[in-house]
Protein backbone atom coordinates (compact mmCIF):
# COMPACT_ATOMS: atom_id res chain seq x y z
CA UNK A 1 0.00 0.00 0.00
CA UNK A 2 1.48 3.42 -0.82
CA UNK A 3 2.55 5.37 2.12
CA UNK A 4 1.15 9.00 2.26
CA UNK A 5 4.11 10.53 1.14
CA UNK A 6 3.98 8.54 -1.95
CA UNK A 7 0.88 9.77 -3.41
CA UNK A 8 0.31 13.01 -5.45
CA UNK A 9 -1.41 15.51 -3.52
CA UNK A 10 -3.28 19.14 -4.74
CA UNK A 11 -4.52 21.38 -2.25
CA UNK A 12 -7.27 22.32 -4.30
CA UNK A 13 -8.83 18.87 -4.23
CA UNK A 14 -9.17 19.55 -0.60
CA UNK A 15 -10.34 22.34 -0.54
CA UNK A 16 -13.33 22.11 -2.92
CA UNK A 17 -13.89 18.28 -2.41
CA UNK A 18 -16.71 19.44 0.14
CA UNK A 19 -18.65 21.96 -2.16
CA UNK A 20 -18.89 19.40 -5.08
CA UNK A 21 -19.83 16.56 -2.96
CA UNK A 22 -23.02 18.34 -1.60
CA UNK A 23 -24.08 18.72 -5.06
CA UNK A 24 -22.91 15.05 -6.27
CA UNK A 25 -25.51 13.98 -3.48
CA UNK A 26 -28.00 15.65 -4.73
CA UNK A 27 -27.83 14.87 -8.47
CA UNK A 28 -26.24 11.81 -8.21
CA UNK A 29 -28.20 10.30 -5.91
CA UNK A 30 -29.79 7.68 -8.21
CA UNK A 31 -27.05 7.11 -10.79
CA UNK A 32 -24.95 4.11 -10.74
CA UNK A 33 -21.95 4.06 -12.80
CA UNK A 34 -19.84 7.33 -13.26
CA UNK A 35 -16.89 7.94 -15.52
CA UNK A 36 -14.55 10.54 -13.84
CA UNK A 37 -12.94 12.37 -16.88
CA UNK A 38 -9.13 13.23 -16.02
CA UNK A 39 -8.93 12.05 -12.48
CA UNK A 40 -6.05 13.74 -11.82
CA UNK A 41 -4.65 12.96 -8.86
CA UNK A 42 -7.10 10.53 -7.70
CA UNK A 43 -8.15 12.39 -4.29
CA UNK A 44 -11.41 13.41 -5.73
CA UNK A 45 -12.30 10.16 -6.31
CA UNK A 46 -11.63 8.54 -3.24
CA UNK A 47 -13.23 11.19 -1.32
CA UNK A 48 -16.39 11.19 -3.64
CA UNK A 49 -16.65 7.30 -3.83
CA UNK A 50 -16.12 6.66 -0.25
CA UNK A 51 -19.43 9.31 0.89
CA UNK A 52 -21.58 7.44 -2.37
CA UNK A 53 -20.91 4.28 -1.99
CA UNK A 54 -23.93 2.96 -3.78
CA UNK A 55 -22.21 4.74 -6.98
CA UNK A 56 -19.18 2.94 -8.98
CA UNK A 57 -16.68 5.09 -9.52
CA UNK A 58 -14.52 4.77 -12.65
CA UNK A 59 -11.47 6.95 -12.46
CA UNK A 60 -9.60 7.77 -16.05
CA UNK A 61 -6.58 9.86 -17.86
CA UNK A 62 -3.31 9.37 -19.35
CA UNK A 63 -1.29 6.64 -18.58
CA UNK A 64 1.17 9.36 -16.72
CA UNK A 65 -1.50 10.03 -14.31
CA UNK A 66 -2.56 6.25 -13.76
CA UNK A 67 0.05 5.20 -11.14
CA UNK A 68 -1.10 7.95 -8.22
CA UNK A 69 -4.73 7.53 -9.37
CA UNK A 70 -3.73 3.87 -7.94
CA UNK A 71 -1.89 4.66 -4.95
CA UNK A 72 -4.94 6.96 -3.98
CA UNK A 73 -7.46 4.31 -4.39
CA UNK A 74 -4.84 1.57 -3.18
CA UNK A 75 -4.88 3.14 0.05
CA UNK A 76 -8.76 4.26 0.35
CA UNK A 77 -9.35 0.60 -0.20
CA UNK A 78 -12.85 0.73 -1.70
CA UNK A 79 -15.28 -1.92 -3.24
CA UNK A 80 -16.79 0.46 -5.91
CA UNK A 81 -13.39 1.97 -7.62
CA UNK A 82 -12.10 -0.19 -10.33
CA UNK A 83 -9.07 0.53 -11.72
CA UNK A 84 -8.25 3.68 -13.31
CA UNK A 85 -8.79 3.51 -17.27
CA UNK A 86 -5.96 4.90 -19.77
CA UNK A 87 -8.00 7.57 -21.53
CA UNK A 88 -6.41 10.58 -23.55
CA UNK A 89 -10.31 12.57 -25.10
CA UNK A 90 -8.54 13.30 -28.35
CA UNK A 91 -7.31 9.52 -29.20
CA UNK A 92 -8.79 7.26 -26.79
CA UNK A 93 -9.49 4.39 -26.10
CA UNK A 94 -13.08 5.44 -24.77
CA UNK A 95 -14.40 2.66 -23.04
CA UNK A 96 -17.20 0.42 -23.98
CA UNK A 97 -19.18 0.63 -21.07
CA UNK A 98 -22.43 2.58 -20.66
CA UNK A 99 -22.20 5.02 -17.85
CA UNK A 100 -25.22 6.87 -16.64
CA UNK A 101 -22.77 9.85 -15.04
CA UNK A 102 -19.89 11.51 -15.82
CA UNK A 103 -17.61 14.00 -14.24
CA UNK A 104 -14.59 16.05 -14.34
CA UNK A 105 -12.75 18.88 -12.94
CA UNK A 106 -10.15 21.48 -13.42
CA UNK A 107 -9.42 19.84 -17.00
CA UNK A 108 -11.65 21.83 -19.67
CA UNK A 109 -9.14 24.91 -18.90
CA UNK A 110 -6.29 22.59 -19.65
CA UNK A 111 -7.21 20.88 -22.69
CA UNK A 112 -6.87 22.79 -26.23
CA UNK A 113 -10.00 23.27 -28.02
CA UNK A 114 -10.00 20.50 -29.84
CA UNK A 115 -9.83 18.29 -26.91
CA UNK A 116 -13.13 19.75 -25.54
CA UNK A 117 -14.93 19.02 -28.42
CA UNK A 118 -13.66 15.60 -28.73
CA UNK A 119 -14.74 14.82 -24.91
CA UNK A 120 -18.30 16.08 -25.60
CA UNK A 121 -18.20 14.22 -29.18
CA UNK A 122 -17.69 10.92 -27.78
CA UNK A 123 -20.07 10.84 -24.86
CA UNK A 124 -23.04 10.42 -26.67
CA UNK A 125 -21.56 6.61 -27.25
CA UNK A 126 -21.26 5.73 -23.82
CA UNK A 127 -24.08 7.44 -22.12
CA UNK A 128 -27.17 6.11 -21.16
CA UNK A 129 -30.53 7.59 -22.19
CA UNK A 130 -30.85 9.98 -19.00
CA UNK A 131 -26.80 10.38 -18.10
CA UNK A 132 -25.96 13.13 -16.27
CA UNK A 133 -23.00 15.22 -16.36
CA UNK A 134 -21.15 17.34 -14.57
CA UNK A 135 -17.99 19.50 -14.71
CA UNK A 136 -16.80 21.86 -12.17
CA UNK A 137 -14.00 24.45 -12.91
CA UNK A 138 -13.66 28.15 -13.79
CA UNK A 139 -16.12 29.63 -17.08
CA UNK A 140 -16.45 32.92 -18.77
CA UNK A 141 -19.59 34.35 -19.63
CA UNK A 142 -20.41 36.60 -22.14
CA UNK A 143 -16.99 36.19 -23.03
CA UNK A 144 -15.77 38.30 -19.99
CA UNK A 145 -13.94 36.86 -16.78
CA UNK A 146 -16.29 37.25 -13.69
CA UNK A 147 -13.06 37.67 -11.55
CA UNK A 148 -9.93 39.49 -11.64
CA UNK A 149 -8.26 35.82 -10.08
CA UNK A 150 -9.50 34.17 -12.76
CA UNK A 151 -8.24 37.13 -15.54
CA UNK A 152 -4.65 36.16 -13.93
CA UNK A 153 -5.53 32.97 -13.77
CA UNK A 154 -5.99 32.96 -17.63
CA UNK A 155 -2.96 34.86 -18.08
CA UNK A 156 -0.90 32.48 -16.07
CA UNK A 157 -2.69 29.17 -18.15
CA UNK A 158 -1.54 31.13 -21.34
CA UNK A 159 1.61 31.72 -20.10
CA UNK A 160 1.99 27.60 -19.97
CA UNK A 161 0.95 27.03 -22.84
CA UNK A 162 -1.14 29.22 -25.48
CA UNK A 163 -3.51 26.31 -26.16
CA UNK A 164 -5.19 26.71 -22.75
CA UNK A 165 -7.58 29.02 -21.33
CA UNK A 166 -11.04 29.36 -19.15
CA UNK A 167 -13.75 28.50 -21.72
CA UNK A 168 -16.38 30.37 -22.07
CA UNK A 169 -19.91 28.75 -20.59
CA UNK A 170 -21.69 29.35 -23.43
CA UNK A 171 -19.56 27.49 -25.62
CA UNK A 172 -19.39 24.62 -23.30
CA UNK A 173 -23.19 24.35 -23.63
CA UNK A 174 -23.78 24.49 -27.20
CA UNK A 175 -21.29 21.30 -27.34
CA UNK A 176 -23.12 20.04 -24.40
CA UNK A 177 -26.52 20.24 -26.16
CA UNK A 178 -24.97 19.05 -29.38
CA UNK A 179 -24.09 16.11 -27.56
CA UNK A 180 -27.50 15.59 -26.50
CA UNK A 181 -27.15 16.87 -22.92
CA UNK A 182 -29.37 19.68 -21.84
CA UNK A 183 -28.22 22.37 -18.55
CA UNK A 184 -29.87 21.65 -15.53
CA UNK A 185 -27.96 23.72 -12.64
CA UNK A 186 -24.93 26.47 -12.73
CA UNK A 187 -23.91 26.23 -9.08
CA UNK A 188 -21.70 28.71 -7.78
CA UNK A 189 -18.70 27.18 -6.25
CA UNK A 190 -15.43 28.75 -4.23
CA UNK A 191 -12.79 30.72 -5.73
CA UNK A 192 -14.96 31.72 -8.71
CA UNK A 193 -15.61 28.50 -10.12
CA UNK A 194 -18.42 26.77 -11.09
CA UNK A 195 -20.11 23.27 -11.01
CA UNK A 196 -22.32 22.63 -14.32
CA UNK A 197 -24.88 20.31 -14.26
CA UNK A 198 -26.44 19.01 -17.79
CA UNK A 199 -28.59 15.81 -18.15
CA UNK A 200 -29.29 13.64 -21.64
CA UNK A 201 -32.26 14.48 -23.32
CA UNK A 202 -34.05 13.81 -26.44
CA UNK A 203 -34.74 17.14 -26.20
CA UNK A 204 -31.65 18.72 -25.39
Amino acid sequence: MARMQDKPHSAACERNREPILALLRAHFADRQRVLEIGSGTGQHAAHFAAHLPRLTWQTSDRAAYLPGIRAWLDEAALPNTPSPLVLDVARGPWPRNEFDAFFSANTLHIMAWSDVEALFAALPGIASADAKLAIYGPFNYAGRFTSASNAEFDHGLKQQAPHMGIRDFAEVDRLARGAGFGLIEDAAMPANNRCLVWQRSAHA
